[in-house]
């Protein structure tokens, strides 16, 4: 009865203060934050068990790295790269190094302390950085990319961190027996989850989404997310890692999406438990015996972090304006600072005291930074920002068009001109402002918008017409936009301009049939042109691009089964190479035998 009573007092406490938080332009973080402090020890003491409540919301954490993984697919990880090990890697080291020294200097700090403490504050809380420029619609643009890609590399060298503890807990060297069994139990762990998540997961969905039971479908997938957080936990690994590595498992999965609408709910009422267990857990009472103290210390991380990554921005790059909100919203300390120390303590690289200091100054600096956000959007951004704001998307006419062009570039408007020449209706998406403008001028008719919203292809008619051409140049967003037609519009036939081999394969995946390479009909004529200038007969030139052109649609279908598998896929390609090779001989040979057999009857 007492753990329902405690319950509905922080469903109460997070329901007032949350609205009253984001009417004031703060945010949902800072609502957690404080209904926390209302309720907990140092408020109005009606919640006391916060080591209970905090190891619950830890599941909040689990299940945003989880969803941070599931929009990371390996491909985008690949691109990403340079931005998480460079900019993400700068950032914690020239962080940690200079909170160390200035710990280690100013407050005369044994140099393991130090460490910790400097590995610690250079980590920012994720949980509240990535729902803030979430709601203010900042993830897609430069800043918040790069906010990300830090945010991503923090998440991933707790891990290091983590394992190095032991040398600095009383300068104890860890056995090697115990060292080799710990790593050898974390890199079983990696590869059951890569290799389960590799065969395993598209057959389990499959088989529990043919149950037809919805309800089932979210049990799967919180067993998948919590399952592997806990396995790689077992292995002496962080849960985070593990459910970020289901998310990346799962990234290229038919059913991504499904799977992040089951999830999303539980993630955000989780990750508000999380940030109600920090503001209970905050040690108010030390505060209130040295407040200026506290105080200045939190001011002083957050000042040191803030100049360290507005420097490591513009160095990168980065705008004025995207390096100033990098800034702000990655300045405060995070939540997996509160892990790091509680275990440095138990591995006797600080005393219980400074770890317990340090968590108060990391809520702190948590605490101010909603109001550090809301100012820097308030005031500093707009006189910062030089472009123009970016103009509203239009409102297509549900005009019962035939056809839908997503994308009105180079391949999009020649299907649109040879269909209004015969007359055929149409409705042309696209998502550049530019583009559209552009085309208008020359009679065309195009609507500014982003045709992966299922409610713009609504508006445009995709319940009503019969065929949906996607001609967008980005192949990430081209298969967005399969899978929510495939998905909302199955009357629609697709039919998908493919830039290379590996988007063609991944439009097989999504069941599209009709798919165009963009540059494989083209790059057989200019063929054509160069064998008929070297003096080959027409019907030879003919047969030389049929048989090329069988031949290698014959092997984009049977490389279709292997293509995530980079090793079959070049054996595959090897073998295509020589099979073709095979057949121009033998159609060589058969040429000399019949000009033999003319010559002889001659």
């Amino acid at each position: 009865m007492a753990e329902l009573v405690t319950l509905v007092v922080l469903l109460a406490a997070m329901v007032v203060a949350v609205p009253v938080a984001k009417r004031f332009g703060f945010g949902a973080p800072l609502g957690y934050l404080a209904a926390g402090l209302a309720v907990g020890p140092a408020g109005l003491g009606l919640v006391t068990n916060v080591s209970a409540i905090a190891h619950a919301s830890e599941l909040g954490v689990v299940m945003l790295l989880f969803l941070i993984g599931l929009e990371l697919r390996p491909a985008r990880l690949w691109v990403m790269r340079k931005s998480v090990l460079g900019l993400g890697g700068a950032q914690v080291a020239v962080t940690g190094a200079v909170i160390a020294g200035l710990c280690g200097w100013i407050l005369g700090l044994a140099w393991p302390t130090a460490v910790v403490l400097g590995f610690g504050f250079a980590l920012s809380s994720t949980a509240m950085a990535l729902p803030m420029m979430a709601e203010r619609g900042l993830l897609a643009n430069q800043s918040g990319r790069n906010a990300f890609s830090v945010l991503l590399f923090q998440d991933l060298a707790i891990i290091p961190a983590v394992a190095l503890l032991p040398l600095l807990g009383n300068g104890a060297v860890p056995q090697a027996d115990g060292a080799w069994l710990a790593v050898g139990k974390a890199a079983v762990a990696v590869v059951v989850v890569l290799i389960g998540g590799r065969y395993l997961l598209r057959p389990i969905f499959r088989a529990v989404d043919r149950a037809g039971a919805p309800e089932i479908f979210t049990a799967t997938a919180l067993l998948i997310v919590i399952g592997t957080a806990v396995l790689i936990q077992e292995a002496g690994l962080s849960m985070s890692l593990g459910a970020f590595m289901a998310g990346v498992l799962l990234s290229d999965s038919e059913y991504r999406h499904e799977v992040q609408a089951d999830i999303e709910p539980f993630e955000g009422l989780l990750l508000g438990l999380f940030f109600v267990s920090v503001g209970m857990g905050a040690d108010i009472p030390a505060m209130l015996q040295h407040p200026i103290r506290f105080l200045g210390l939190a001011l002083a991380l957050l000042v040191v972090k803030a100049l360290v990554m507005l420097v490591l921005a513009r160095i990168a790059g980065v705008p004025w304006a995207g390096a100033m909100r990098m800034a702000t919203v990655l300045s405060q300390g995070g939540e997996f600072g509160f892990v790091l120390f509680g275990l440095a303590v138990a591995g006797g690289a600080m005393a219980g005291e400074q770890a317990s200091a340090a968590m108060l100054v990391v809520t702190l600096s948590m605490l101010a930074t909603p109001f550090l956000f809301a100012a820097e959007e308030r005031w500093l951004a707009p006189r910062l920002m030089t472009a123009k704001p970016k103009r509203p998307f239009d409102s297509p006419p549900d005009d019962n068009p035939r056809v839908i062009i997503c994308g009105f570039g180079r391949v999009g408007q020649v299907v649109g001109r040879v269909l209004r020449m015969r007359g055929i209706p149409f409705t042309a998406l696209e998502q550049s402002a530019a583009q559209v403008d552009f085309v208008r001028k020359f009679g065309s008719q195009a609507y500014y918008g982003d045709p992966t919203r299922v409610e713009l292809l609504r508006a445009a008619g995709a319940d009503k017409a019969r065929i949906l051409v996607v001609a967008l140049d980005d192949m990430e967003q081209s298969l967005r936009v399969v899978e929510v037609a495939t998905r909302h519009f199955p009357n629609l036939t697709v039919f998908a301009r493919a830039r290379n081999r590996r988007h063609v394969h991944h439009l097989m995946d999504r069941g599209v049939t009709h798919i165009v390479r963009e540059t494989f009909d083209s790059s057989l004529r200019m063929t054509g042109d160069v064998l008929r200038q070297m003096g080959l007969a027409e019907g030879e030139v003919t047969r030389t691009l049929d048989t090329f052109r069988a031949h290698d649609e014959r092997t984009l279908i049977h490389q279709h089964a292997v293509h995530n598998d980079e090793t079959k896929l070049i054996q595959t390609s090897r073998d295509a190479a020589a099979e073709l090779q095979a057949l121009f001989e033998a159609d060589r040979e058969d040429d000399v035998d019949g000009k033999a057999q003319v010559t002889a009857k001659a």
